[in-house]
């Protein structure tokens, strides 16, 4: 599969994204939970738009990033986000 087509599944999959200097994305899709809270799927892709990074980031009912979980390229599970103050 060459480079265009794989950008094309990930515009598919992923409703943003943002080009990186070198040529690589960030792909984003977020879901909205059942009270508030919303889940946002990073996908991270070098100039040949092969995952270099995976992971999900979750968010409280105020958006405040409260946990993540990077699972590419090695499951470190969830590590929760302290807050200030």
């Amino acid at each position: 599969m060459n480079i265009e087509d794989k950008r094309k599944i990930n515009e598919r999959k992923f409703t943003r994204w943002e080009d990186f200097p070198d040529g690589g994305r960030k792909y984003w899709l977020e879901i909205n939970g059942k009270h508030g809270w919303k889940a946002r799927y990073v996908k991270e892709v070098n100039a040949s738009e092969e995952t270099v990074r995976f992971y999900q980031e979750i968010y409280d009912e105020h958006n405040s990033l409260v946990e993540i979980h990077e699972k590419f390229p090695m499951d470190k599970g969830h590590k929760a986000i302290k807050k200030e103050g």
